[in-house]
């Protein structure tokens, strides 16, 4: 099958088994899994050519033009040449299967290089994007290509505005190509509307004080799948970095197992008290993962203890990404103790704080803390504090997606990458020294190693979901007290909106395919299930499919309502889970033209679940219902309503 990363040995090869790269005229030809690439060195173009003969556009030249190209040197199974002009260096070679190409900038830090440009080929059909869990957009839809959608003129970062640095493409007749952007601090790709198609633009900035000043990018050529990309990430973060799995995360902190199987829930009022969790057993639910907001109100002992003995895990929200004047902040979570507001602060070149979201206090510098961290333990006194109820796990916000920080604070300076070390050191001491199960906010990729589940990377959030959140008359605020309509307020979404985050027909499970069997991943904590009333039974459909927990919002009211409902969808959830949580996704394909009807698989088998999200009966399955089958057991069908 192409695109299945192969070794080195499996093309060509040169002296010392290194794979044989050509240079002839200005093209350099590099063997990959299922083909070759072709570099056009005057422009950066890069061309597939296939086993099987097709040919097809990788990348458009670079954007802004490079200057003339200087001679091609071969050496080692690498072709090296240098545009003097732009002060940069390139180094193209085969590894793993793929191109592997990386750029060398001298000039100038603050320079930017556009490339690649990708998806321009006319054959191309869909681009493949990790935002949130996943979407495959029709490059030639008029809507997709519109300003209603809000993808087209958007841009992500590469290391905090998707959850990984990847992206695909897919062609007719079973071809497709997948990028990948090893550099991702620096990186940012963007959506480009041309005559009615979308495509992509790769931009990278060079700075030496960053440690960008080299861009590595790979490009692989695939079987078209709409997941084939993030099966080619897959394997390439297995030999870069790694992937920790849930069961090594289990064998090292046996609390993790408490996971699978088990809904979140953020709890408010009554359902913050053991009487709560007495309700939730009564009504048969058998595995909760319960955290609490920073209200002032955590869960008293009595209620984590009775957690503990129902088989759940308690966790409180903290963030340590936010400071305010004590005398004045509005969340517990921004009071630090002296020193840390304003001294701790982010400051950006021009000396002044970087505002904190939301526009209150600063963001805190992760540097500031860890310096202080040996004699004033600011971290360490904060965790006994917030755990002293005897929760077993922990909520950390931002830390595992972003967004990374530059500090020019003399005092305390800081890079992007040492920013994003100093969070996966403290996260790794609360995993790890700890033994805190931990989840944080739309975990990327590069925190797999030192968390368990992630809130939001679920999500493929379009940024109109922001400014609907912030007009407090629709989405509702922070009152009542013990039911914040900003949780409980159900909210019907715009139609461009809801097409953009839930439409089925563009989900595609990427995060899945990659980290099914690492983190436990589910929506963001202000979109609880029964949020968005209208998406609830497609939100239900997905979960199932993607063997991944719903995240819902409790309080007395809350189950009242929805309880009965609740414990249904999570009695044919647990077994499903219990099965394949620690399995990989192994695949995913639609199996109706119009993509809505839906096949995963688990594992070598484990377990296969098909969903229909059209309103007809297909292969005897109704609309707006899921099957399951765990291996050597019966198919289980669920009908879920919606709200």
């Amino acid at each position: 099958m192409v695109g299945v990363v192969g070794t080195a040995t499996a093309f060509g090869t040169g002296p010392g088994g290194r794979p044989h790269v050509e240079a002839h005229g200005g093209q350099v030809t590099v063997p990959v899994a299922g083909g070759r690439a072709v570099v056009d060195t005057a422009t950066l173009a890069v061309r597939a050519r296939a086993d099987d003969g097709r040919t097809w556009q990788l990348s458009a030249p670079a954007a802004g033009g490079l200057g003339p190209a200087g001679k091609v040197s071969v050496h080692g199974g690498r072709a090296t040449w240098r545009y003097a002009e732009r002060g940069l260096t390139v180094t193209a070679s085969a590894r793993e299967g793929r191109l592997a190409v990386s750029v060398h900038s001298a000039g100038r830090s603050g320079s930017t290089l556009t490339w690649p440009v990708t998806g321009g080929d006319p054959a191309t059909r869909d681009v493949q994007v990790p935002r949130g869990e996943g979407l495959s957009v029709p490059v030639a839809d008029r809507w997709w290509n519109s300003a209603r959608a809000g993808l087209a003129g958007s841009e992500a970062g590469m290391a905090d505005g998707l959850t990984m640095p990847f992206w695909g493409t897919s062609l007719s007749g079973r071809h497709g190509a997948s990028y990948i952007a090893e550099t991702d601090i620096g990186t940012t790709l963007k959506f480009v509307s041309a005559a009615g198609r979308l495509h992509t633009e790769t931009e990278h900035a060079f700075s030496a004080r960053e440690g960008t000043a080299d861009y590595r990018v790979t490009f692989a050529l695939t079987d078209g799948s709409p997941v084939a990309a993030a099966r080619d990430y897959r394997a390439w973060l297995t030999t870069h970095g790694g992937i920790t799995t849930l069961r090594e995360k289990i064998a090292r902190n046996p609390d993790v197992g408490k996971l699978v199987g088990a809904f979140h829930a953020y709890t408010w009022g009554r359902s913050r008290t053991a009487e709560g969790v007495r309700r939730l057993r009564q009504l048969g639910i058998d595995r909760m993962w319960l955290g609490y907001d920073a209200d002032g109100s955590p869960m008293d002992a009595e209620a984590t203890h009775a957690a503990e003995r129902s088989g759940y895990l308690v966790g409180p929200y903290d963030s340590w990404a936010n400071a305010q004047d004590p005398g004045s902040a509005d969340t517990s979570v921004s009071k630090w103790p002296a020193g840390v507001w304003p001294d701790a602060c982010v400051h950006g070149p021009d000396g002044k704080p970087v505002t904190g979201f939301g526009g209150r206090g600063c963001y805190v510098s992760s540097e500031a803390l860890r310096r202080a961290e040996p004699s004033r333990h600011l971290l360490a006194d904060r965790t006994r504090e917030m755990t002293a109820n005897g929760a077993d796990s922990y909520f950390l916000d931002v830390d595992a997606a972003g967004e990374l920080f530059t500090d020019h604070t003399p005092a305390h300076p800081m890079t992007k990458a040492r920013d994003r070390r100093n969070r996966l050191e403290r996260m790794a001491r609360l995993s790890g020294d700890r033994r805190l199960v931990l989840g944080s906010e739309s975990a990327g990729s590069w925190a797999n190693g030192v968390l368990s589940f992630s809130h939001g990377s679920g999500t493929p959030v379009t940024d109109r979901l922001w400014a609907l959140e912030r007009d407090r008359a629709t989405w509702g605020g922070y009152t009542p007290a013990g039911a914040p309509g900003i949780y409980f307020k159900p909210v019907r979404l715009p139609a461009d909106v809801a097409k953009a985050m839930y439409d089925p027909r563009y989900r595609v499970p990427l995060y899945q395919t990659v980290l099914h069997d690492s983190v436990i991943s589910t929506e963001r904590w202000e979109l609880p299930w029964s949020k968005l009333p209208d998406q609830s039974r497609t939100r239900a459909l997905l979960a199932m499919l993607y063997n991944v927990p719903l995240n819902l919002v409790l309080d007395q009211f809350e189950l009242d309502r929805h309880g009965e409902r609740i414990a249904r969808l999570q009695k044919y959830f647990a077994p499903l889970h219990k099965a394949a949580a620690t399995e990989p996704m192994t695949g995913f394909r639609w199996l109706t033209p119009d993509r809505r009807v839906q096949r995963t698989t688990f594992g070598d088998g484990v377990l296969t679940v098909t969903a229909n999200f059209s309103a007809v009966t297909h292969d005897g399955l109704p609309g707006g219902c899921v099957t399951a089958a765990i291996r050597g057991g019966e198919a289980r069908q669920l009908c879920p309503a919606g709200l």
